[in-house]
């Protein structure tokens, strides 16, 4: 598997590719799963020689992985344009939570994107919190407003793009440009459209964090995390994990590889089907809002081709007049789509959502809207039939009308 990393390949071949460079690639496709806690020295001067080369590749405890983790975290930073490294996390809002602990220090202020995934906004107002670290959310379409927001001891800001839930695609060069200029760390949940769609850190971004649990695993069956990043904060994000006791199974680890393989041609299929059921939905009348980057003339849209290269299942709309009780009977109807958290499996899922409890800054419903629609339900959308899927849909929505 010589070259196996060489960036001058195309993603599809990349992602095939990346992680097998091991001495077992010569003989076996997959790495295989190294189960151990405890690692063996030949002597006493081995021992003192390892524990000084804290990297991957050097056996030294489990605690610091081995080769199946390793594999991985090589194969995540292949992916990552400028990453000098990545740090696995046993999930994406531990990946969140060790990142921002890297980088913080009580008397910090994090300025944390107003539509961020609602964990992360906990861990802002609670842990980080608890650690005298100050924060203060932003609107990140506002960007004389995101700057006026800081001060001398604003030190990161927290972004993520799309939005959660409600899918605003906002400048992101642009912000990581006014953070830089203002010496802060620019940190970012780039878990909707992954490297493959979003190259994180060739637009600005100091610190790429992802949910592996979603597009990477891509069958609903594990819990993991990533932060990739250049060498300062790779080093910073590294040792902060292993201070605090991160590590993820070589179990997961492999399923995260296998999960890999096929992520590039997952997203392709679920964003074609996405995109044609957010078409459909467009035109519904019970339908305000369709909330998809992905959807020609949407908001965002404009940003989401500049900056983009890629996209996923997972889209929000909106009901047109409709409340809680007749959003429910819509998804209650809902054969295909099962009701559940998370995202970027191969079945797809709905889920309802109200915005008001975990938005500071952002108006809901948003300028312009009627102050009815307001009720919204957000999809994922897997690896089923697109007209399957919309034939579900239809009776869902007649479902709801009957009510």
């Amino acid at each position: 598997m010589a070259g196996g990393n060489d960036d001058s390949y195309a993603r599809s071949t990349r992602l095939v590719t990346v992680g097998r460079s091991g001495d077992f690639a010569d003989n076996v496709v997959n790495p295989p799963i190294w189960r151990a806690s405890t690692h063996l020295y030949s002597n006493c001067a081995d021992l003192k020689a390892r524990k000084a080369r804290n990297e991957d590749g050097q056996f030294f405890y489990g605690r610091r992985g081995a080769p199946t983790q390793w594999a991985l975290a090589q194969a995540l930073t292949a992916l990552e344009p400028g990453a000098a490294g990545t740090v696995l996390y046993p999930s994406g809002l531990a990946a969140l939570a060790g990142a921002l602990l890297a980088v913080l220090r009580s008397g910090d202020v994090l300025l944390v994107a107003d539509n961020a995934y609602e964990p992360t906004r906990n861990t802002a107002m609670g842990l980080l919190k608890t650690f005298g670290v100050e924060h203060r959310f932003f609107d990140p379409l506002d960007l004389e407003a995101f700057e006026a927001a800081f001060c001398d001891r604003t030190r990161a800001v927290m972004l993520e793009v799309p939005g959660s839930l409600t899918m605003e695609v906002c400048d992101i060069p642009a912000l990581t440009r006014i953070a830089r200029d203002k010496g802060a760390v620019s940190l970012i949940d780039n878990t909707w459209a992954t490297s493959l769609g979003f190259e994180a850190l060739g637009h600005g971004c100091d610190i790429a964090i992802t949910a592996l649990t979603k597009h990477v695993g891509g069958h609903s069956d594990l819990m993991m995390g990533a932060a990739s990043a250049g060498e300062r904060w790779y080093r910073r994000l590294r040792l902060g994990a292993q201070q605090l006791g991160h590590v993820v199974s070589p179990d997961d680890a492999a399923l995260a590889l296998r999960g890999l393989r096929t992520m590039g041609v997952r997203l392709e299929q679920q964003s074609k089907t996405a995109l044609a059921i957010a078409q459909w939905l467009d035109d519904r009348d019970e339908v305000a809002h369709v909330l998809s980057p992905m959807l020609p003339g949407g908001p965002g849209h404009n940003l989401w081709q500049r900056d983009f290269t890629g996209g996923c299942g997972l889209f929000s709309f909106v009901l047109k007049g409709r409340d809680d009780a007749a959003r429910c009977r819509l998804i209650d109807a809902l054969q295909l789509f099962g009701i559940g958290y998370s995202w970027g499996g191969f079945e797809s899922l709905a889920l309802p959502f109200d915005v008001d409890p975990i938005r500071s800054t952002m108006a809901w419903p948003k300028e312009g809207w009627g102050l009815e629609d307001r009720f919204a339900i957000r999809l994922s959308i897997g690896l089923e039939d697109k007209d399957d899927l919309i034939a579900d849909l239809t009776k869902g929505f007649a479902a709801m009308n009957e009510g």
